[in-house]
């Protein structure tokens, strides 16, 4: 039977989408083919796609229903995912005999391989496009597991991941472009008859890849990873957070749909969804076919992974304690604004929220007079207070806390020193069982002994330290230390010494983290852009590898070279 989707149509569908995405990381300059706005999706918008009626429609059909992916060794049905906002999901997903499901994956991998890099980009940006097509949907999916609010779960869930995944697909592509298919080799060997052979040179995948997903961005942190292995030819095992399974398990739906109708094994892509309390992540991560991982969460795991997936290419964002200097600034409301924007987004649920913002005890110049550090920090509790003062709004920006801990450690931050700012509860008229807090801002003193261990540490949640440092000089060295120590995906400065900006610059080059400097607009610390930022360096310990870059894709699959006789 001829496959539905043919090299020739893929090729006229997304080969221009492609070069643009490869032109997007050789310039750096902002480009997405993915629509932020919904309206861009349904009737006049996007051919094909779902409009936001429809999208929503889908998501509750899927509601309370067995998703059957069809694949090989399903040994019974798990699900259990219970909303941020309160309603149960319903959903039912296969549970895996990983001792049938992992060589039905391996059964693909030859003519996969064999279809070569291009086909592989271009079977990917089909398996996007269907993604994107369902926007509204995801939209849903991601809102109703990660407690991210709706506008945010429909951009970063949806566009966003989506850009993320290309982007992934596009190093991928060039990376194994890199060495040509084929070459004649000629050694002279003066008046004998020089040396000839015929070489060919092909990426040869590593093996089965496992993606294990994370509860607070399942599509942004997890594309990156799936797309990178499929298209350098690995099969790809999705483990998602129990937590949040359903758009993880909607991807590989349409994964599954795309690679049949290319004409290839649809288990090159599967779900290994879990029973409660099973933990099958570690027993995933050391069986012997599973020769990369990516992963998103803690960081004691990661470096378990790290130190025990030998097998394996391991690639891990942890933890990192991410950290603001604050030594001048020439638009003090700008900055008021950009932080509280920084500090409330999805309730501080983001691996790049600023968490320590490092204030000298003797306070800063601005354009609108010198500030004590007392008079900063009431002045960023009063800019998140009028930020947030609105429920409407606040909901809009906060979402839901996404599990208990994170709502422990809230009440818990409130006992470690001074509140600046105390959290707030914020009804939800909508979702009633949700639970909204607003962030607290707690003052810590860089002196005492006691409040190291606090500021030193992550407190992933709605939780900004104000440390009060003996000056600026003292604000830099102790944000070299926190990096080295703890690891950092983002780092900001509000300076405008050139002095003070070359020394955040050199901390941040010598301990490679990424910088953020005087951001006073709508561009904020905690958002990357695919195609021009880098999410993490891959360079301290929060993560040690980057979203996107070479090193993120070329360690995935290995050239291997047969030489003939020519």
């Amino acid at each position: 039977m001829a496959a539905e989707l043919s090299p020739h149509l893929l090729s006229e569908k997304h080969r221009p989408t492609l070069d643009q995405a490869l032109d997007a990381i050789r310039t750096r300059a902002y480009w997405s083919p993915h629509p932020e706005h919904p309206k861009a999706y349904g009737e006049g918008g996007a051919p094909g796609s779902l409009g936001a009626a429809e999208g929503k429609a889908a998501f509750d059909a899927v509601l309370n229903t067995r998703l059957d992916l069809g694949q090989p060794g399903t040994d019974g049905w798990t699900g259990g995912e219970i909303s941020p906002y309160g309603p149960a999901l319903g959903v039912e997903y296969p549970h895996a005999d990983l001792d049938v499901l992992l060589p039905a994956m391996r059964a693909g991998m030859s003519a996969w391989r064999a279809a070569g890099p291009e086909t592989r980009a271009l079977v990917c940006l089909e398996i996007l496009a269907r993604i994107s097509a369902r926007t509204h949907a995801f939209g849903h999916a991601v809102m109703h597991t990660s407690g991210q609010a709706f506008m945010m779960a429909f951009q970063a869930g949806g566009p966003h991941a989506q850009d993320r995944g290309l982007e992934a697909v596009a190093y991928a592509y060039e990376e194994q472009l890199r060495t040509p298919g084929n070459a004649d080799w000629a050694k002279p060997q003066g008046k004998r008859d020089p040396l000839r052979l015929r070489k060919s040179f092909t990426p040869a995948p590593r093996g089965i890849s496992l993606l294990i997903g994370c509860n607070t961005f399942p599509t942004w942190n997890g594309y990156p990873g799936l797309f990178a292995s499929l298209a350098t030819g690995n099969p790809v095992l999705v483990k998602p957070h129990p937590r949040a399974v359903l758009p993880l398990a909607l991807t590989v739906q349409l994964a599954r749909e795309v690679l049949a109708e290319a004409g290839f094994d649809p288990n090159l892509v599967a779900l290994a969804a879990e029973r409660p309390g099973e933990g099958i992540a570690k027993t995933l991560a050391l069986r012997p076919e599973i020769k990369i991982i990516d992963y998103t969460g803690s960081t004691a795991f990661g470096d378990w992974l790290e130190d025990n997936a030998r097998q394996a290419q391991v690639y891990t964002e942890k933890a990192g304690v991410n950290t603001i200097v604050l030594d001048s600034t020439d638009d003090y409301r700008g900055m008021l604004s950009n932080l509280a924007f920084s500090l409330s987004l999805y309730s501080g649920q983001m691996c790049t929220t600023p968490q320590n913002l490092l204030i000298p005890r003797d306070g800063i110049t601005t354009d609108a007079g010198d500030k004590t550090y007392d008079e900063v920090v009431a002045d960023i509790a009063g800019a998140v207070s009028g930020l947030l003062g609105d429920d409407v709004r606040a909901n809009a920006l906060l979402g839901a806390l996404v599990n208990p801990d994170v709502k422990a450690r809230l009440e818990a931050a409130a006992e470690l020193g001074e509140v600046a700012l105390p959290s707030r509860e914020v009804a939800n008229p909508e979702f009633p069982d949700a639970v909204v807090r607003t962030p607290v801002v707690v003052k810590l003193d860089a002196t005492k002994p006691d409040d190291e261990e606090h500021y030193l540490s992550e407190c992933f949640g709605p939780v900004a330290f104000a440390v009060a440092v003996d000056s600026t000089a003292d604000a830099v060295e102790l944000l070299r230390r926190t990096v080295r120590e703890q690891g950092a995906m983002t780092v900001g400065a509000y300076t405008t010494s050139p002095e003070v900006e070359r020394a955040v610059e050199d901390v941040c080059l010598d301990e490679s983290a990424q910088l953020s400097l005087n951001l006073t607009g709508g561009v904020y610390v905690n958002q990357t852009a695919a195609f021009s930022d880098f999410h993490g360096s891959g360079g301290n310990p929060a993560a040690n590898a980057a979203l996107c870059d070479g090193a993120f894709v070329s360690n995935r699959f290995r050239m291997v070279e047969v030489r003939r006789q020519a």
